[in-house]
């Protein structure tokens, strides 16, 4: 279990401590990464030293500390906030949440939706109403968490084929997005989605080991018939906006021409041709 990031008035020496342990770097290793001694370092792991703002951020680049997170380095040492955040419907967002639904659009005939760091639904393309079909209302009220409906029992999980090779892509993905983030929601959620039933009667892997192909398939069973989806997940590369930063954008392409005819099927009769 993941120890949860230090309260905000931790001092700059706990939050270090956190995130060097974090990442299972040794004093040693991290003075060498960010070229200080290791007197330094320790001297400011442990308080007796006070940071520059230009070491403090620095530390953050070597240890991957996420923007909200370093925001809190700064504060702790004395500094103001450097990095914003600003929720998707603010209007200083308008441009940025634009951009996000153009790319989730000119992805259609295929599904592709955004998510915000604990896979709560922010944005989606057309597509992706169809294949929530049937999901009880209560798992759609807002925030939607696309973790939650995919494995809920009263979701899309008596819908989609290999359970158990989904829940068990899922669960890799969210594991180590806890031992990026140090997220405690993430590691509830986590517990959480454990605690739904699996399928059945099936392993979540093949005999040999592997799952088929070289990508992890999605197989939903549709009105549409069976659709084999595989996806990709892109996040932005240079954000100074926490909000943009925590933002993923999943994107589902068809795994065979069988569901590609059949999503663009679905797609003349949802959006015209």
């Amino acid at each position: 279990m993941h120890k949860p990031p230090p309260s905000p008035r931790a001092g700059v020496g706990d939050h270090l401590r956190h995130w060097r342990q974090l990442r299972r770097l040794s004093q040693l290793d991290l003075a060498a990464d960010a070229e200080l001694s290791t007197r330094h370092l320790s001297c400011v792991e442990t308080g007796k030293a006070s940071p520059s703002r230009e070491l403090v951020l620095r530390l953050c680049e070597r240890l991957a500390v996420p923007l909200r997170e370093r925001n809190a380095w700064l504060v702790a040492a004395g500094y103001a906030p450097m990095y914003r955040e600003h929720a998707m419907d603010d209007p200083s967002m308008v441009a940025a949440q634009r951009a996000v639904q153009h790319l989730l659009d000119s992805h259609e005939p295929w599904p592709a939706v955004a998510f915000d760091r604990h896979w709560n639904m922010v944005l989606a393309n057309r597509m992706v109403a169809p294949l929530l079909q049937g999901v009880s209302p209560e798992l759609l009220a807002a925030p939607v968490n696309l973790l939650r409906v995919s494995l809920h029992p009263l979701g899309l999980a008596p819908h989609i084929a290999n359970l158990n090779q989904w829940r068990e892509h899922l669960f890799a993905r969210l594991r180590q997005q806890i031992q990026q983030t140090g997220d405690s929601t993430l590691a509830m959620l986590l517990r959480e989605l454990q605690a739904y039933p699996a399928q059945a009667g099936h392993s979540a892997l093949r005999l040999d080991g592997e799952h088929p192909g070289v990508l992890m398939p999605f197989l939903i069973h549709t009105p549409a018939g069976l659709l084999n989806l595989v996806s990709t997940t892109t996040v932005f590369g240079s954000p100074v906006d926490i909000t943009l930063q925590e933002l993923a954008l999943e994107t589902f392409f068809p795994g065979d021409e069988a569901t590609a005819q059949a999503l663009r099927q679905m797609a003349n009769t949802l959006l015209g041709p």
